[in-house]
């Protein structure tokens, strides 16, 4: 491993599907950790089968060969070692310990329990390994009423109230548009890995880390104000306008754009900068709760006065004014925008199995360290692609060792 590099001296072992668990790995590998991925051999993670496959020739329907990867794959797991093991087999329960004994870090984001039924729980590896950091990534969490109830990432927005406050007043709870529970509750693991492990070299002693996605996203969504709202009898439903504020979405002559104008001060430069001075002399706008109070009344001003400019316009009069604003941008328009790919923030997708990019968008990790630079990847690796790397160095094993293995289904 690169010691050089933010956590080049972390070794994190995962048993993880689908998104939340392989995000976790991708994001600790990003900052230069060892991140090897434990999949089944023969098929690996499920998504690998999700099509469309890619390769530099472009899209394939069918998987074609061991070599053509799915996007899905590719996008949540450029960076991370592929091993293969079976750990239903006695033999591969052993390998896995002795793999555990090895790493700082165990992620898995199995159903709660199964890791437990195959004697590879948080209590079945403290015994190989006391400082072991421990993390289970479940969709309600190891303990509670709901703790044995299946969910991917639309049911833990639907259970969480996320989808009660997103979308309009008149319409159906919504989706957000991007599997946001999935994603997230990755981040809160990640920090609090890293604040296990700082932890861990204060007292020499590692710990058990029971992640909910449910609890997650309640506890970001519980950051507004929503037990007021539901006190006053308001809707918890805000469609584009910011809670608690005249803020959100309006448009023009060509054009949605957004606005932000959630102060006192605020609201009077938005007065100004649209030659609009009724907006701060009508008394039901005059100040923030009454605005509040008047709030459709204050968004159907601010929509009457842009109705009349084109986009270009609106957004030149605000930007001048000072009134945080911006376009509401398709997702075509923000691919096309250099600004990510000088930053990094997207970049062309990478196979381990070629050593050009593939087709189609891949991201970055958003945030620039001055001090050192973030490993670059080799890019998703395919299925075992790393066993003789992992079993030769951390287990001693040779070649003919490990061919023996995978003739007797062990990887």
């Amino acid at each position: 491993m690169n010691n050089e590099s933010l956590l080049g001296d972390i070794r994190v072992l995962g048993v993880t599907v689908f998104l939340a668990g392989p995000y976790t790995l991708l994001n600790l590998a990003r900052l230069g950790a060892e991140s090897i991925k434990v999949e089944v051999p023969g098929s690996g993670d499920p998504t690998r089968q999700n099509g469309p496959f890619v390769t530099p020739d472009g899209y394939f329907e069918n998987q074609e060969s061991d070599n053509h990867l799915s996007t899905r794959f590719i996008k949540r797991s450029e960076g991370l070692k592929s091993i293969t093991l079976n750990l239903k087999n006695p033999k591969g329960k052993q390998m896995f310990l002795e793999l555990a004994k090895e790493s700082d870090v165990l992620v898995e984001n199995l159903a709660p329990g199964a890791m437990k039924r195959l004697g590879l729980g948080y209590e079945d590896v403290v015994k190989e390994n006391p400082e072991i950091i421990y993390a289970s990534i479940s969709g309600y969490g190891q303990t509670g009423p709901y703790s044995k109830k299946r969910a991917q990432d639309p049911q833990i927005q639907g259970m969480s109230g996320l989808m009660d406050i997103n979308g309009f007043t008149d319409g159906p709870p919504t989706k957000v548009g991007f599997l946001i529970g999935d994603l997230v509750t990755p981040l809160f693991a990640c920090y609090s890995i890293l604040a296990a492990l700082r932890q861990k070299e204060k007292t020499g002693q590692g710990q058990y880390l029971d992640v909910s996605m449910m609890d997650t996203l309640t506890s970001l969504i519980m950051m507004d104000t929503l037990e007021e709202d539901l006190m006053n009898g308001e809707p918890v439903r805000m469609g584009n306008i910011l809670r608690g504020s005249p803020s959100g979405n309006f448009t023009t002559k060509d054009g949605e754009i957004t606005i932000t104008a959630a102060s006192d001060d605020q609201w009077a430069n938005l007065s100004k900068a649209l030659n609009a001075p009724e907006l701060v002399e009508n008394p039901e706008f005059s100040t923030f709760f009454a605005r509040n109070k008047n709030i459709n009344k204050a968004v159907a001003s601010i929509q009457q006065i842009l109705s009349k400019f084109t986009r270009s316009e609106a957004l030149e009069r605000l930007e001048n004014g000072g009134i945080p604003c911006g376009p509401v941008r398709s997702v075509e328009e923000v691919i096309k925008d250099q600004h990510y790919w000088d930053r990094g923030t997207l970049r062309n997708m990478k196979s381990a199995a070629f050593k050009d990019s593939v087709p189609g968008i891949s991201t970055g990790f958003p945030v620039k360290f001055s001090g050192v630079e973030l490993p670059d990847s080799d890019g998703a690796p395919t299925l075992g692609m790393h066993n003789e790397e992992i079993f030769g160095k951390l287990l001693s094993l040779d070649i003919e060792t490990i061919n023996q293995l995978k003739n007797d289904g062990v990887i």
